[in-house]
């Protein structure tokens, strides 16, 4: 039997219409409800610092860099990470995440948030953000909003509204 490696590259438009049948199988339709959604809607992904994750010409998992702002502070919002179910528990979802990190600080970024488990994210160096600090558009459970600092106090800056960024971190109405 041929051993089909994981390879990790950057996303590129191509791959969304695929991804997006990914993320409808992992998560459903109610993830369009999600505060990190709406989040994300109108805004491309950093295409530099986003990757997915193929076995062969499979794809198999994918995640999304997006810039936000954190009041006026430039931020990075991870997400949505997704693994296809049959590939689920090899490490694919912390190399993508591992990958995104690493290009994020080596293209100068500070800071990345994400909605998400505790538990699965602290592997990989995030920690809760503290509460009634960030406020979000619409409902995020607080015990499930995390940061990474990139480089070290970068969360000292982050305070009120998140929201939309643009590519150059113009905020979007």
């Amino acid at each position: 039997m041929t051993d089909l490696s994981l390879v990790l590259s950057p996303l590129t438009q191509a791959d969304l219409g695929a991804i997006e049948r990914l993320d409808e199988r992992a998560f459903g339709p109610g993830r369009f409800a999600r505060s990190a959604y709406r989040l994300r809607e109108g805004v491309e992904p950093d295409y530099h610092l986003s990757f997915a994750a193929r076995v062969g010409t499979l794809l198999v998992g994918a995640n999304r860099m997006t810039p936000i702002l954190c009041g006026d502070s430039p931020a990075l919002l991870l997400g949505p990470l997704t693994v296809d179910p049959a590939f689920r528990s090899s490490g694919i979802g912390e190399a993508l995440v591992g990958k995104s990190l690493e290009a994020a600080r080596t293209a100068g970024h500070a800071l990345v948030l994400l909605v998400g488990d505790l538990s699965y994210y602290s592997r990989m160096g995030f920690v809760p953000a503290p509460p009634d600090r960030l406020a979000f558009i619409g409902p995020v459970d607080p015990d499930r909003l995390l940061y990474h600092e990139l480089v070290e106090g970068a969360f000292a800056q982050a305070r009120g509204k998140v929201r939309r960024a643009g590519a150059r971190g113009s905020p979007i109405a």
